[in-house]
């Protein structure tokens, strides 16, 4: 059994006696490895965003959180390959880090037939970038909408003039030239737009703002048609 397949057959035998755990001993001899050889299999897991977790004691062990994982599903290869390249298509948004998340996820959670169909399939496909690549959002950024916290910045405007800013997230605009991270500026006092390529440093503080609305005509776009995201 290569290291791919194991991984998942890991991630079954958990959900099969979730909420009760397994030991490293036990899963290594059902799996005829080292245990250190599943502690690392379980580290990789747990990097990936898998919900296991160690349970102290002489009868614990890894556990895992089924309710929070996904049943293999029933996606073909080419399904799988075209979900695949979409979530690549957002390596310069916010969702970066998440989106590969999601695709490790995708392919973990499919029959492992099929997940090393959509490998080879996947395996034969390049996409051709730009000589110039939009610069990556920095994390504390990109995770701005998740956490919640006023965001600290200093921002240049377009004469390159600094300014300091509490800025409270309230979601993202995107265009084929970059990315504006749309928040109630308390400078301003007002909602405002911030080329993200603009902030030059941001760190996140410790309050939680009281949640505020954002509606299209909030965002007040002079060019351009909004498409606003749906997950059905």
């Amino acid at each position: 059994m290569n290291r791919t397949d194991r991984l998942y057959a890991i991630v079954e035998e958990l959900r099969v006696v979730a909420p009760r755990p397994r030991s490293a001993r036990w899963l290594a001899e059902r799996f005829e490895v080292s245990t250190r050889t599943i502690e690392r299999d379980i580290d990789a897991l747990q990097q990936t965003g898998t919900p296991i977790w160690a349970e102290p004691g002489r009868t614990g062990g890894y556990c895992l959180d089924a309710a929070r994982t996904l049943r293999p599903v029933n996606l073909t290869p080419d399904e799988a390959v075209a979900l695949s390249i979409g979530l690549r298509m957002l390596e310069t948004t916010p969702f970066r880090a998440a989106a590969r998340s999601a695709s490790r996820k995708l392919v973990a959670a499919m029959q492992s037939g099929d997940a090393a169909s959509a490998r080879d399939i996947a395996g034969r496909i390049h996409l051709l970038t730009e000589d110039v690549p939009l610069p990556a959002i920095p994390a504390n950024i990109a995770s701005a909408l998740s956490t919640g916290r006023v965001l600290r910045m200093t921002y240049a405007d377009k004469a390159g003039a600094l300014s300091h800013r509490d800025v409270e997230p309230l979601g993202y605009v995107g265009s084929a030239t970059g990315w504006y991270l749309i928040g109630w500026c308390r400078l301003r006092d007002a909602i405002r737009a911030f080329r993200v390529d603009r902030i030059a440093t941001v760190s996140v503080t410790a309050e939680v703002p009281e949640p505020r609305s954002l509606t299209r005509e909030d965002l007040d776009i002079k060019y351009g048609l909004l498409s606003q995201i749906d997950l059905g």
